[in-house]
């Protein structure tokens, strides 16, 4: 797979356009700084389960149940 890099217009936001009932195929793409809001830690529920999205030290992005 390789990856593309997007240049950002404006912090937090990405050239991509958002999906939409029209095209829900299209992925978004979010920073991490906006998804965590400087914390280390966010839950997501998903199929009603809480899953819980954890930023290490080393940098890396774990995603647990």
């Amino acid at each position: 797979m390789k990856l593309q890099h997007v240049p950002a217009a404006r912090a937090g936001q990405s050239d991509m356009p958002p999906a939409t009932a029209d095209n829900p195929s299209q992925r978004r793409q979010i920073r991490s700084n906006d998804l965590f809001g400087g914390g280390r830690e966010v839950l997501i529920e998903h199929a009603g389960e809480v899953y819980s999205l954890r930023h290490t030290s080393k940098g890396k992005l774990i995603l647990t149940k």
